[in-house]
């Protein structure tokens, strides 16, 4: 059961990402986006999908989580082109929080709360 009233994704914040630097994709956005944790709940589990596809990709975290009141820096560059992507966030209490068409070449942020 998702716990909106304490998780909810907020939408993400809408701040331009520079363009152009050497790891941007050819056509220079940067898929790069901050995910935040700040649900008292460590978040164990994120996966993400370009918004055109049916099934998620990887666990984008590897062997890592990310801890209530941090956040890390993950890269949505699937090698589409894709700027539109779902998010799921699975946390250490079972519940999961899904967050769809994402535009990652636009915002730099993605908070959970």
């Amino acid at each position: 059961m998702i716990k909106f009233a304490r998780r909810a994704v907020i939408g993400a914040c809408l701040a331009t990402v520079a363009a152009g630097a050497a790891w941007a994709a050819q056509d220079n956005y940067d898929r790069r986006v901050t995910v935040n944790n700040n649900t008292g709940v460590t978040l164990t589990h994120l996966y993400s999908t370009n918004s055109g596809q049916a099934s998620w990709g990887s666990d984008l975290l590897g062997s890592g989580v990310i801890r209530s009141g941090s956040g890390v820096r993950v890269n949505f560059d699937d090698g589409t082109g894709a700027c539109l992507f779902d998010v799921r966030a699975r946390f250490a209490d079972g519940d999961v929080v899904e967050q769809y068409r994402i535009n990652v070449c636009q915002v730099s942020y993605i908070n959970f709360n």
